[in-house]
């Protein structure tokens, strides 16, 4: 496959893929709501993890994040302003149900109720993520994801959301990057709750992949006309060199990071025969758990941002494979020290369009923090709308080779806590000032918004300033 790294976007429209492609922007509870204790919403294991020194960078939390609690109206009219007609964001579990089963919050059902309403006013269509990652504390404290009975707390959980907000409301995505949630906060330690080792790593896994079952299940039962999907994190990986070793690391590190979470789904089960650990994890399977495991979404949502290069390593236990850090590689990079490489999004197009199951695609997510700079009450992010203009060409790409690509939404609307590395890291389109809560539109956000509005020439910079 040629690298076509730096392909001509001089003619980049959205009228390029198709009339009913969708396009949107997303976001997380967490990361943007604040309000962290306000109106009966219980603790979560982010309002927890963040207490303790050395967890985020410089010592920051998200208890206030963007003020999107109190700022929905102001953030949903800019998307309106922006041509952005749909927005994907999280519930928080806490909020509506406190203690993570038991009384439900009626504050918590209505605050979503009023972002929800209002986005439908302003010709929004919201996309619901039911869990973004903020498992009750009050349930982790009971085993969280390592206790099967999160299968029941989760399955009472979603009948909550489903019954509420499903008649407004018919995206729904049920988990979001779930080997992110399990390998980092329950093998790695470095996210919430902040646990580690196979023992946590494997029935948490477990646990999930039953659960984006169970929820799909739910909505299918209560919501009509529902439209239903669950996403994963995904990354192109590269062998080091041609050489079997790294050949063998680079598949075992594939099986792990892209294949753990949606083979199960489509009844093919666990890819143990790649990564031999995880055959480890039949001690957790039950009678009945991989037909359980399986359910027919509408469509897979995948999240990319990079590739990896992986090489053999005696010293990484279990796997024996190690990636080699993009730092390393004399490489574009991002503030997170990610490849800046867009054929990775194609690759993962293809990788996930070839499974015999998958109904259709859609990015959920896809973004990029670099350096931003308010300069003059600007912000001139260049290198984030190449970053856009570079990917959006390779998804472009998929389409037109006949790929069953439906949509791709930015990550993010607006700057915000970006878990473990607190604020520095920005992949808004839109500027936040984290003392003042000012809002200012990046170029980035001035380019996606022509972008979505066919009737602006991309060129058209005098009427376009106008509005903004």
């Amino acid at each position: 496959m040629p690298n076509d790294n730096k392909p001509s976007h001089k003619d980049l429209k959205a009228l390029d893929f198709s009339s009913d492609f969708i396009w949107g922007v997303s976001t997380a509870a967490y990361q943007i709501e604040g309000a962290y204790s306000e109106e009966g919403k219980g603790t979560s294991i982010w309002d927890q993890f963040v207490l303790k020194k050395g967890n985020i960078y410089a010592g920051q939390h998200g208890r206030v994040a963007c003020d999107f609690y109190h700022r929905y109206k102001e953030d949903i009219l800019l998307m309106k302003a922006m041509n952005i007609k749909n927005f994907r964001f999280s519930l928080s579990w806490t909020r509506i149900l406190p203690n993570g089963t038991g009384e439900i919050n009626s504050h918590g059902l209505e605050f979503y109720d009023r972002v929800i309403d209002f986005c439908l006013e302003c010709g929004i269509t919201p996309w619901v993520t039911l869990y973004h990652w903020d498992l009750p504390q009050a349930l982790e404290e009971k085993g969280g994801w390592t206790n099967r009975e999160v299968l029941n707390w989760f399955e009472n959980y979603a009948l909550v959301c489903a019954k509420h907000f499903g008649d407004r409301v018919k995206n729904w995505m049920v988990l979001n990057e779930p080997m992110v949630f399990t390998g980092a906060g329950y093998f790695l330690g470095v996210h919430a709750p902040g646990r580690k080792g196979l023992k946590n790593f494997l029935p948490a896994v477990h646990h999930a992949t039953l659960c984006q079952a169970i929820g799909g299940k739910v909505l299918r039962k209560i919501v009509s006309e529902a439209h239903i999907g669950t996403t994963f994190s995904c990354s192109q990986i590269t062998p080091f060199s041609k050489s079997s070793r790294n050949i063998r690391a680079a598949e075992k590190a594939d099986a792990l990071l892209n294949r753990l979470f949606i083979e199960p789904s489509l009844g093919l089960g666990y890819p143990t025969e790649s990564v031999s650990i995880l055959k480890r994890i039949e001690k957790y399977i039950q009678p009945g758990d991989i037909e359980k495991s399986v359910f027919d979404f509408d469509f897979i949502g995948i999240q990319n941002y990079t590739r990896e290069v992986v090489k053999h390593s005696f010293t990484v236990p279990y796997l024996r494979a190690k990636i080699v850090k993009a730092t390393e590689r004399n490489v574009q990079t991002t503030l997170m020290d990610w490849e800046v490489y867009p054929p990775s999004i194609y690759e993962m197009i293809s990788k996930f369009d070839a499974y015999e199951g998958v109904q259709k695609i859609i990015v959920t997510e896809n973004g990029s923090a670099f350096e931003d700079y308010l300069e003059n009450g600007k912000v001139v992010d260049v290198e984030r709308t190449q970053f856009l203009q570079n990917y959006l060409k390779q998804v472009q790409r998929a389409k037109s080779d006949g790929h069953n690509i439906a949509g791709y939404f930015v990550w993010t609307f607006t700057d915000n806590f970006e878990w473990a590395e607190g604020y520095h890291p920005r992949f808004g389109l839109v500027h936040i000032n984290f003392e003042t809560q000012k809002r200012t539109i990046k170029s980035s956000g001035k380019w996606y918004s022509q972008f979505l509005r066919p009737t602006v020439a991309l060129t058209d910079s005098e009427n376009f300033s106008r509005e903004f």
